[in-house]
Formats: C-alpha cells, sequence, structure tokens
C-alpha cells in the first residue's frame, strides 16, 4: 500500500459513554479524505472495569459488548452490534482495521481457587523470596452472564502461570504456581519479564494456546479484520505468536498486517524479538518515540542529526512503526513520556513525510484530549497527512548536516503530479540550508504550506534552492501549484 497511514482510533481518556464505535462510524469517509487508509481500534472485549476499562484488563475475549458482565452489556464503546457497523463502515470507506489483542493476561476473575505458590521478588524474578506455600487466588473464569454462548471452557489457575495477590493472607507480591515456572524467552528486565500483571496466561499449557487459537479463528471470522496490533509482546513468550497469526493469515486469505509492542529504548532488542518471532510481526519505534520525547524537552541542546540514530526506522525500516504519542505515553499513563507541543509537528513531519516506518498518527493528537485540556495538533497535522498522500513520492535524500537545523527532500515522481518537497526545521535559532529537490522541479516556485515562513523559493536549473527557517519552527516547502488542492476544506479536519 503507498504510504499508509494508521489512525491509532483511541486515547486513553475517552469518556465512558458507549458511543465511540458510533463516533467512529460517522467519520469514516472524513478519515479517507484525510489520507487515513488504516485503523487501530482499542480491545474490543469486556475488561475486569467494565464500562471504564480501556481494554487492556480483559476479563471476557467473547464478550464483544454482548453480554451483562462487570456490571454492563457494552463495553467503554459501546455494543457488539455497533463495533462491526464501526467495522463495516470504515472498511467500506476503503480503510483496513486492525484489532488490539492482548494475551498477556485475563483480570476480573469470577472464583477463587486455592493453588501451590512460590514469591518472587519483584526487581528480580529469579529470585525465591517464599517456599513453596498454598495461596487462595482469583483465577476461575466461568463467565456467568454469557452462560457458555460461543464457548463453555471454564478457565483456572492451570492456564495460567502466576499472579499479584494472595487472598488468603492479603498480600501482594508476584507468585508463580508451583511446576511452571517462568518463561525463559522474553524480555530480561527484572530478570524475567514474563509477569506483567493479573493471571499469567501460561503458554506452555497446550489447552491455554487452544483456547486463544479458537477464539482468534472465531473473531477472525467475524470482523474479518485486516491485521492487529498485538499488545505487551515482550512479556509472552517470543515464538507464541507465530502459529496463532499464520492460522489467522490462512483463513483471511491474504496478508496481515501486524505490529507488537515491545516497550524498550534499545533498538537490538527489538532486532532480536523481530527475528526469534518469525519476522511475522512489526514493531513500534520505541526509541524513536524517546529520541523525540528527548528532543522536545531538552531546550534545545538535543543533536538533530542523531534523531534517527539507533532506531527501528534507521536499522529495520521495513519493520519500523512510528508514532509519536500513544496512549501508554499520555500524561498520568505508566509509559508517559509526552512530546512537548512546540515540538509536535516537527515530529510528526519526521514519521509522516520520511519513506522508513509506518507512521501512526494518534487521537489525541488529531482530535485532542478533551478531560486534559490537551488542544488538538492543529491544520498542520491534516496538512501533513494530505501532503503524505499526494506528495511524498520519490528518492529521498537527507540533510542532516548541521546539530540544530536539518532537512531532507523527496525528489517526487513523474506520475504524480507536482509530487516532491523540502523539508527544513530546527530546534534552536532561525537558519538555512541549500538543497536539491530535483531538476524536474527546475525553475519552479515552492512555497511554506505550512505558512511559518513566507519566503517564496525559486529553484535553479537543477532543481535546488535555499530554503528557510524560523528559529523553532519547521517550514514544508512543495510547488506553489499544489497548495490550493492540499488546503482545499482543510477547516473539515480541524
Amino acid at each position: 500500500m503507498d504510504n499508509r497511514t494508521i489512525l491509532q482510533g483511541f486515547e486513553w481518556y475517552l469518556p465512558a459513554d458507549r458511543r465511540h464505535w458510533r463516533r467512529i462510524t460517522e467519520m469514516a469517509e472524513k478519515l479517507h479524505r484525510l489520507g487515513i487508509n488504516g485503523v487501530w481500534l482499542p480491545p474490543a472485549y469486556k475488561g475486569a472495569n467494565g464500562v471504564n476499562d480501556v481494554g487492556y484488563a480483559p476479563y471476557d475475549l467473547y464478550d464483544l459488548g454482548e453480554f451483562n458482565q462487570k456490571g454492563t452489556i457494552s463495553t467503554k464503546y459501546g455494543t457488539k452490534d455497533e463495533y462491526l457497523k464501526c467495522i463495516k463502515a470504515l472498511k467500506n470507506a476503503g480503510i483496513d482495521v486492525y484489532g488490539d489483542i492482548v494475551f498477556d493476561h485475563f483480570m476480573g476473575a469470577d472464583e477463587e481457587e486455592n493453588v501451590s505458590a512460590i514469591k518472587y521478588s519483584p526487581e528480580n524474578r529469579n529470585e525465591r523470596v517464599s517456599g513453596e506455600e498454598e495461596i487462595t487466588a482469583w483465577t476461575k473464569f466461568t463467565f456467568p452472564g454469557r452462560k457458555q454462548i460461543y464457548n463453555d471452557y471454564i478457565w483456572t489457575w492451570r492456564n495460567f502461570s502466576g499472579i499479584d495477590f494472595d487472598d488468603r493472607r492479603k498480600d501482594h507480591g508476584i507468585f508463580n504456581f508451583d511446576g511452571k515456572g517462568w518463561k525463559e524467552e522474553v524480555d530480561q528486565e527484572n530478570g524475567n519479564y514474563d509477569y506483567l500483571m493479573g493471571c499469567n496466561l501460561d503458554m506452555a499449557n497446550p489447552e491455554t494456546v487452544e483456547q486463544l487459537n479458537k477464539w482468534g479463528k472465531w473473531y477472525q471470522a467475524l470482523t474479518d479484520l485486516d491485521g492487529y496490533r498485538l499488545d505487551a509482546v515482550k512479556h509472552i513468550q517470543f515464538n507464541y505468536f507465530v502459529d496463532w497469526l499464520l492460522n489467522r493469515r490462512n483463513e483471511k486469505g491474504k496478508e496481515l498486517f501486524v505490529v507488537g509492542e515491545y516497550w524498550n529504548g534499545d533498538v537490538k532488542k527489538l532486532i532480536n524479538y523481530i527475528d526469534r518471532s518469525g519476522a511475522l510481526i512489526s514493531l513500534f519505534d520505541v526509541p524513536l518515540h524517546y529520541h523525540l520525547y528527548e528532543a522536545s524537552s531538552s531546550n534545545g541542546q538535543y543533536d538533530m542529526r542523531n534523531i534517527f540514530e539507533e532506531t527501528l526506522a534507521k536499522e529495520r525500516p521495513e519493520w519500523a512503526v512510528t508514532f509519536v504519542d500513544n496512549h501508554d505515553t499520555q500524561q498520568g499513563q505508566s509509559l508517559e513520556s509526552w512530546v512537548a507541543g512546540w515540538f509536535k509537528v516537527h515530529a510528526y513531519a519526521l514519521i509522516l513525510l520520511r519513506k522508513a516506518g509506518t507512521p501512526v498518527v494518534f487521537w489525541g493528537d488529531l482530535f485532542g484530549i478533551p478531560s486534559q485540556n490537551v488542544a488538538p495538533v492543529g491544520k498542520d497535522l491534516p496538512l501533513l497527512l494530505k501532503i503524505r498522500e499526494r506528495l511524498a513520492y520519490g528518492n529521498e535524500l537527507d540533510y542532516f548536516d548541521d546539530p540544530s537545523v536539518v532537512g531532507w527532500v523527496r525528489t517526487g515522481i513523474f506520475e504524480k503530479e507536482k509530487s516532491g518537497y523540502a523539508v527544513i526545521m530546527t530546534n534552536g535559532a532561525a537558519g538555512h540550508k541549500n538543497m536539491t529537490v530535483s531538476a524536474i522541479h527546475a525553475g519552479k516556485t515552492f512555497v511554506d504550506i505550512l505558512g511559518n515562513n513566507a519566503t517564496k523559493v525559486i529553484l535553479d536549473e537543477k532543481g535546488a534552492g535555499d530554503f528557510p527557517v524560523n528559529g523553532g519552527e519547521i517550514s514544508v516547502y512543495v510547488n506553489e501549484g499544489a497548495v490550493p488542492s492540499l488546503t482545499k476544506n482543510i477547516e473539515e479536519f480541524i
């Protein structure tokens, strides 16, 4: 898909008004016009926190807002029927739809069980802090509200490898069920990062694997999704998803777009996961996110020449899914690292107007976060989306030769009229840079479509020009003749 652009279709603090599926349904055509061709929807199944659950505390995978469980029929986002209508509306608008898969843990069990367990240190999951002892754990899932519709399997402690609470002693800790152990092929943070939260799914149990595959087959047939976002993959046995994804691909009859969330700033660990998980899963470029965050919060001291160093976008661009912020990096969230507002447009240009990676636009940046009084990025973000869709073609030439002022060009191609552009940005003082777009643009006038700089740059016979940028700003210079079509009805998206 040329210049695929994905929208993360939610943020953490959306209102629990059960209207979100309807909200997206109503804007499907608008998203298509904006240049979005894929939407990542939040987890659609019932969570332990009922209508207030964002989706990452999964209770019943088969309840997509259909059964009265956890105090509600609908999920935070709406009902099952509304979810399916939302998917259909997006597909009818020419937009692929990606589901969010949370297979690390279950939460909100219906009954307790007694089980032998060993307590481990939270800082070093290889260090025992108790001998074997019997605990009382919330690990039995009977789903009484669903009444065995779609699936009659009862989940017990045998499907899990650990939990974080002994109800008998009211003791919080990390408990590994006797005889289970932790999986070795996971991230080695805290000694072993198999355990994250809740009832930790045991992928060494054949019944667990079988039931997750049965659900996947049901879910894929019901929704006809075009791909998946996989949550918390660094906590799940690295090779687990190979069979699950190959089964879904065979059922779909074509390739699926799959991206995993492996939250680590070390690009070597991400590359290791890609290689050891069957080369089926792209990963979010967490190192690049941290570079963007650091650049935005370093008071102009960040060396912009290094923005792509040791990132997936540079090392494995075909596997990189780039992003600026997401629901976990929002203010108040577990991985808070919010890119400062003054640098947001810089950051989005660095993912939307580059060849490397598949970019994801965050809902909160496009539409704002009202509960935190965070305004949308504004008209520049829709403009960048339009530029990506229509002009981001041809070879890419970098001018990352100054610690503050950097730039690049896309040369454009003959088949895409007026395609190509020159980008220049600075995190410090104003500057300028002589850049060659392409001789096919010789004599053309290029202007900053963002309106930050009023200079008109006339390209010479080689297609080169001297492009200025104001202090702390970004300018995107495009063929003056392309401006009317790019800015037409842009107010619709603000």
